[in-house]
């Protein structure tokens, strides 16, 4: 049935090829010099020294361009990268002078936590087609930071993790990193023949401003960054071996929970769980990775957010490594694959490559329970499943040329009488340096349980005023269609940029796997921003920008009109400020929820706000930032207006080279016809010992404490909710496959008839991989 679903427009994609077989992809970077790399074989050790022969015969180059903050200007400080490969892996060193060695900041940390340290890195795109990158980044001690970069979304990942080998030395004149990239951890073009790559090399000079400094200048006028850059060129005897890594794990734990609010009584959970990973670069354009009996539960707590006075669904990053590995392939236009929508799996299974101009992707996995989004247009639902489902995504990309890109996506979701079946086609076409175009049009078919409506009503799903925006839209008896398109349009030059977009989810439109949040909702948004830029200040730029939106339903009924505003300017001690001014007209709540009419049904509220956001690092040991925002916000609860002050602070203190203490404090209160409607704090406290760059101890409190006014709400609510929770772990990590950790959890609330803080559950846990690499 999925095959029927998505022939039509695998076929469309896939006979474009034949008759485009013979067109090369242009490197847009050729009028850049090509690097050599010259191929020298001999055993090196990963130290940082450079006593080694085949440094001598390395090919060497400089990093002659300061491309941000400012435009291609000479550095204060001299870098200098030599590199070699031997068929297997690609070894690069960085000698980095520094006037002033004291000043140098490089702390230990985890992997991809030293991104405000001294860094030097190397961005690869082994297919040099402008599309994607993989990012190597080396702090003064050898800590590693990995990321992907996606130029079809605009995004950048650090979620990716390979296994690599750095080291770093600081010395009298700055410091020294060397690097060793094995080649099978990318995908490339396969064939004995010379490759040529596109490469950039870099280094994060931060200091009174965070200097970006490169071997190639950047255009400011060119919008595509991987376009810009430079070739290099060797690797002809690259392989890959079997790369194959089997990765056995297991899982040792023991609690107790309960609920204090109907019994006292704890239930005891004992956890032991073997499971497997395997990854196998089948080719080094194509990737198969599967995992059996995966534990998913102990990785490190989301950040606090504040979950009150919100209608729509929030958004959390996906950190579980299955799913975050190659997640790239899987991007498109819409966010129609969100993996945290899979809780449970006993399996998955993933391929993703590159072949050619052909980019493709699959997964499949399942689930123990299935849950998924309920759209709407002024709230969506959560909704969950008690049956076992099945979910997977297909997605496909041709590329034509370095400027027209046309794609499909096919998702899927199927659970008993439930199922949800997505596809899509999709093109990024960019008219010239500075005009880029992105369209996505997508089909839907749904299916919902037959009593799933129920469990969004009140009491009673026969009277009308216990039904909901989320009941309505789940209550269907047969499979029920809908579509989704958008069209995005990107002007962006060196002083200013322009942006025109439309989005349509009609009402019947559904992406379960995915996080659309919205249906029977469509927006155009116009805006744009104007750059003034400096240099020898201390200020280096200012942006001016804003936009205009309206949205309205399929009826053509308004739902929001806004127009925003913001300067901002950045400047000496590596801060920021930015001023916001918003002005928004919306509808509030329905007064017969039984209808989803806006028209006459519901009230339209005037909001105005203004908002201002500053940080700071005015030195290695301290950063600090604060969000405040206050104006008119509706009170979604009694449907009326109020007003608002929330404010979100952090500060950030590096306590030697070996402690980092991170607190974050969000506030949020309303106030409701001169009374205080609720106040909401979380507090989130991160203590962290890293002993050296493989192990540390973390000690992780988050403190929820919300108060509301009884008498300000126009129905029973509970006064006071406290929660509570706790986690000390300690991890020793070998590479991102080879890793121990263990630890305690705990977790406590106190909400009425509780009188106190009281334990809900308790846990000690520890988790075991080890990777065999061949």
């Amino acid at each position: 049935m999925i095959l029927r679903c998505t022939g039509w427009l695998l076929l469309a994609a896939l006979c474009l090829s034949p008759a485009l077989a013979n067109d090369v992809l242009i490197s847009e970077s050729e009028q850049q010099p090509v690097t050599q790399i010259p191929f020298l074989e001999g055993a090196v050790t990963i130290d940082g020294n450079l006593n080694e022969p085949q440094w001598q015969q390395a090919r060497a180059i400089s990093l002659d361009y300061v491309t941000r903050p400012y435009n291609n200007t000479k550095p204060p400080v001299s870098t200098q990268v030599k590199l070699f490969e031997d068929g297997e892996t690609l070894h690069v060193a960085f000698i980095a002078e520094d006037p002033d060695p004291e000043q140098i900041r490089a702390f230990f940390r985890d992997r991809d936590k030293v991104w405000s340290d001294d860094l030097v890195g190397i961005k690869l795109d082994t297919f040099n087609n402008g599309r994607l990158a993989y990012q190597f980044f080396i702090n003064p001690l050898g800590v590693q930071a990995d990321a992907i970069q996606n130029e079809m979304t605009g995004n950048e990942s650090d979620s990716w993790n390979a296994i690599w080998e750095s080291a770093g030395v600081i010395n009298d004149n700055g410091y020294i990193v060397e690097v060793a990239i094995p080649l099978r951890i990318m995908n490339f073009e396969e064939g004995e023949r010379t490759k040529l790559w596109g490469a950039e090399f870099i280094r994060f000079y931060p200091r009174e401003e965070r200097l970006r400094i490169a071997n190639i200048p950047w255009d400011r006028n060119d919008a595509c960054t991987l376009c810009q850059l430079g070739d290099v060129k060797g690797f002809e005897q690259a392989t890959q071996g079997k790369n194959l890594a089997l990765v056995p794990t297991l899982v040792l734990g023991k609690g107790r929970s309960r609920d204090p609010f109907s019994s006292n009584e704890w239930d005891d959970i004992e956890v032991v769980e073997p499971g497997l990973d395997v990854k196998w670069g089948i080719t080094p354009e194509m990737s198969l990775q599967a995992t059996l009996n995966p534990d998913f539960s102990q990785v490190e707590a989301d950040d606090a957010q504040v979950n009150i006075n919100n209608t729509f669904a929030l958004f959390f990053d996906e950190r579980r490594p299955f799913f975050v590995e190659n997640a790239d392939y899987f991007s498109s236009n819409q966010r129609l694959v969100y993996t945290r929508n899979i809780g449970s799996p006993d399996y998955g299974l993933k391929l993703t490559g590159q072949k050619e101009r052909h980019t493709f992707g699959v997964f499949m996995a399942d689930d123990a329970n299935t849950t998924f989004i309920v759209p709407g247009n002024l709230g969506s639902g959560i909704a969950v499943l008690e049956d076992e489902s099945l979910n997977g995504a297909l997605r496909y990309r041709f590329d034509y040329d370095n400027d027209l890109s046309i794609g499909s996506v096919t998702t899927f979701r199927q659970a008993g009488d439930y199922h949800n079946f997505v596809n899509g086609l999709d093109v990024k076409y960019r008219l010239t340096q500075q005009d880029t175009l992105r369209a996505q049009y997508v089909v839907s078919n749904t299916q919902y349980p037959e009593n799933l409506y129920t469990n969004f009503c009140g009491n009673d799903c026969s009277e009308a005023d216990d039904l909901s925006e989320t009941a309505i839209r789940t209550r269907q008896t047969e499979a029920f269609s809908g579509t989704a398109w958008r069209v995005n349009y990107r002007h962006e030059e060196q002083d200013w940029f322009f942006r025109a977009d439309r989005y349509e989810n009609d009402a019947g439109f559904r992406a379960d796997l995915g996080f659309e949040t919205k249906a029977d909702y469509n927006k155009t948004v116009v805006g744009g921003g104007y750059f003034w830029w400096n240099e020898n200040s201390w200020w280096n730029r200012i942006r001016l920008n804003g936009d205009w939106d309206l949205t309205h339903n399929d009826n053509g009924e308004v739902l929001e009109r806004e127009l925003e505003a913001y300067v901002s300017i950045r400047g000496m001690w590596q801060s920021f400020l930015e001023l916001g001014t918003v002005r928004r007209e919306r509808v509030g709540l329905r007064h017969d929820p039984s209808t989803l009419a806006v028209t006459g049904n519901t009230d339209r509220f005037d909001e105005q706000s203004v908002s201002v956001y500053a940080e700071t690092r005015p030195n290695p040991t301290l950063f600090v930032s604060t969000f405040v925002r206050k104006g008119d916000q509706i009170d979604f609860a009694n449907n009326r207006l109020g007003k608002q002050l929330f404010v979100e602070s952090m500060v950030d203190v590096n306590l030697g080279k070996h402690t980092q203490l991170r607190f974050t404090q969000l506030y949020s209160n309303l106030d409701v016809a001169s009374a205080s409607l609720f106040t909401a704090r979380i507090s989130d406290l991160r203590l962290t010992y890293q002993l050296d760059a493989r192990q540390f101890v973390r000690l992780i409190g988050i403190y929820n404490n919300t108060h509301r006014n009884q008498d300000n709400y126009q129905f029973d609510v509970k006064p006071v909710t406290r929660t509570l929770g706790g986690q000390l772990l300690y991890s020793y990590k070998l590479n991102p496959l080879t890793r121990f950790f263990v630890g305690v959890s705990s977790a406590a609330i106190e909400e009425n008839p509780l009188t106190g803080l009281t334990t809900t559950n308790k846990s000690v846990f520890m988790k075991f991989s080890y990777a065999w690499l061949y």
